[in-house]
């Protein structure tokens, strides 16, 4: 999409989690998209005009590219085009559609040159594969923290874009308890925890993600990390180090996956 133009737009509903931008077809007509980035879960597109598209995929919302085929999901949703909410086409013939069964995507559009002043980047933590991400940064987070790890590493003003599933895999091979408060990480397992998330990260994107629900890529391809899970959906299952079985607790309304003997 980088470099191409944008000749054409559809806004087929006024709303998705919450009104499209006033007049966003004609914003977007004509404009040529200069980068496309990303941060936390929010992706970027800065645009000629001096604006750029920030666009979040919410629960089930997924881009497909030029009539591309979805595969197969754990659960299927999205793909009918009667949740095809947002056409884009592009000057060499590419059509970018925004499919979303349950709405709670949404598009929004901020000046170019002041997206730090975004109010939901304002408060964002770091990302979990930058370079500030590390144990000294994690022991300083969590300082005076008494909620359990699990949920301080879910709060995206401690790290941004950390989701669920990796929350729970990287907590396993840190071999740290969710349930463990955040003030209580020493220092030496804030750097074994920071290590861990960056290679649970590394390794989904290297694997294209992981098609729990709803997620595809672009072409709609299925991500392959779910092959890789450790603990995550695998209650009841052999702890890949000691055999105990796998156990399964709710925290915050989310499901959280660990070995009671491993984890400590």
């Amino acid at each position: 999409m980088v470099g191409r133009r944008i000749v054409g737009c559809e806004a087929r509903r006024p709303d998705l989690r919450f009104a499209l931008p006033e007049k966003m077809a004609e914003r977007l007509t004509g404009a040529r998209i200069v980068h496309l980035g990303r941060r936390a879960k929010y992706l970027v597109a800065e645009l000629d005009t001096g604006e750029a598209l920030i666009m979040h995929l919410g629960m089930t919302g997924r881009f497909t590219i030029s009539g591309q085929q979805l595969g197969d999901f754990a659960h299927q949703a999205g793909g009918d085009d009667k949740h095809d909410h947002v056409v884009i086409d592009l000057d060499d013939g590419a059509r970018i559609t925004f499919n979303d069964a349950r709405r709670f995507g949404f598009f929004e559009m901020w000046p170019a040159g002041e997206l730090e002043t975004y109010p939901a980047f304002a408060s964002l933590g770091p990302e979990p594969i930058a370079n500030d991400f590390n144990g000294p940064y994690l022991k300083a987070a969590f300082q005076g923290k008494r909620t359990p790890i699990k949920s301080a590493l879910l709060d995206q003003r401690v790290v941004a874009g950390l989701g669920n599933i990796y929350v729970c895999e990287a907590l396993y091979r840190a071999r740290i308890s969710p349930r463990r408060l955040a003030a209580s990480l020493s220092r030496p397992r804030a750097e074994a925890l920071a290590a861990a998330v960056r290679m649970v990260i590394e390794e989904a994107i290297e694997a294209g993600g992981s098609s729990i629900s709803d997620f595809a890529s672009t072409d709609g391809s299925l991500g392959y990390f779910q092959h890789a899970f450790q603990v995550y959906g695998r209650e009841g299952e052999a702890c890949p180090a000691c055999g105990r079985a796998i156990k399964r607790l709710v925290q915050a309304g989310r499901s959280t996956f660990h070995c009671g003997t491993c984890q400590r």
